[in-house]
Formats: structure tokens, C-alpha cells, sequence
């Protein structure tokens, strides 16, 4: 499973994509950031960020793409330049038919270090170490992209299995019943032909 994950900001989005699958160490495909200057017009800012994001889309190919969920901060100018950030990436995602997945900062916290509440410092020290890179990757929204993409790969890819296999389940009585209700038309109609005949 490869996944796209996205660490939004007007200023600095982060993007990581990283590969794998549940229960093994994942590994790097491609990490970077998006930066837009503060003076641009924040709708030339967004435009520049979709660009960007369709750009690595069409590059690194993801099966699913991992946005932080914004929530309240005391800066209410960064919390709207976060959530109009986040709302690009689920769009340009959207729009190329991947899934998004939406991840709290604890959650992704506790995935990659088993504290919802680490700090920076610790997310980047455990992220090259589940990666294995030789350099701690900076800034620090490149370093919590790959946190997102790493979460993604070990929670949602063993949700994705519950939910294919809970759908299959389902398939399969939905089968059975159905198979169930055409034997007993068939047995009714055999019934019928034989009172008929006689």
C-alpha cells in the first residue's frame, strides 16, 4: 500500500509518501514540502498548492492519500489557513478517485510513537527510525506528513482488511439467502407440477 500523506499549511504543507503494509516497517518513497509565500493572494496560494499536490498525485501514484484533521488552535488565522489547505488536499484526492483518510495529531502521535502525546522533536526522532534514513527530515511538516502517511499504512490498512472482510461476509449470506430462497421456489414449483398431475 502506498500513501500520500499531507500535513496542510498556506506557508508549509508537508507531503510523505511513504510504502507498506500493516505490521512491517514502511519505507520512503518521496518527502517534501510546498511552500507559498505569505504575500501572494491566499486564492493564488491555494491554487499553487493544488498544482503541487496534483503534480506529486500524477508522480508517486498513492492508493490513499492522509490529511491531518484540523482542529481548534488559538490562532484563528492558522487554523483557516490549515483547514483551506486540508480542504485542497481532499479535493485534488477526491478528484483522482483515492481515498482520503482524515487522522487527529494524537492519533498519528500514538501510531508512530506510542504517545498521543509526544512532541515534534519525538514524531521526527521516530519517523527516521521506523524509515531507517540517514537524516532526520526537515522541516518539521515534512517530518509529520510521513508520520500521517506511516498511520495511514498501520491503521487504515488494517481497517481496509476488516471492512473487505466484513463486505465479504456480507456477500457471502447475501449469496446463501439468496441460493436459500431459490431452492425453496424451485421446491414449491416441483410441489405444484405434482398436485397438478394428479
Amino acid at each position: 500500500m502506498r500513501v500520500l500523506g499531507v500535513d496542510p499549511g498556506l506557508t508549509r504543507c508537508g507531503l510523505g509518501v511513504v510504502e507498506g503494509t500493516p505490521g512491517r516497517p514502511p519505507a520512503l518513497v518521496a518527502v517534501g514540502v510546498i511552500r507559498t509565500p505569505a504575500e501572494l493572494d491566499v486564492s493564488k496560494r491555494l491554487v499553487q498548492i493544488e498544482e503541487e499536490l496534483d503534480a506529486w498525485i500524477a508522480k508517486y501514484q498513492p492508493d490513499a492519500v492522509a490529511v491531518e484533521r484540523v482542529f481548534a488552535q488559538h490562532n484563528v488565522r492558522t487554523v483557516m489557513g490549515t483547514a483551506q489547505a486540508s480542504g485542497i488536499a481532499m479535493v485534488v484526492a477526491a478528484r483522482r478517485g483515492l481515498p482520503v483518510a482524515l487522522h487527529t495529531p494524537s492519533e498519528v502521535k500514538a501510531a508512530v510513537t506510542g504517545s498521543g502525546r509526544a512532541d515534534k522533536e519525538q514524531v521526527t526522532t521516530m519517523v527516521t527510525r521506523i524509515l531507517k534514513l540517514s537524516e532526520r527530515p526537515t522541516p518539521a511538516d515534512a517530518a509529520d506528513a510521513l508520520a500521517l502517511a506511516i498511520c495511514q499504512v498501520w491503521r487504515g490498512g488494517v481497517a481496509s482488511k476488516l471492512q473487505q472482510a466484513a463486505s465479504s461476509r456480507a456477500g457471502l449470506e447475501a449469496t446463501a439467502q439468496a441460493q436459500a430462497r431459490l431452492q425453496v421456489a424451485r421446491l414449491r414449483a416441483a410441489v405444484a407440477a405434482q398436485q397438478s398431475k394428479r
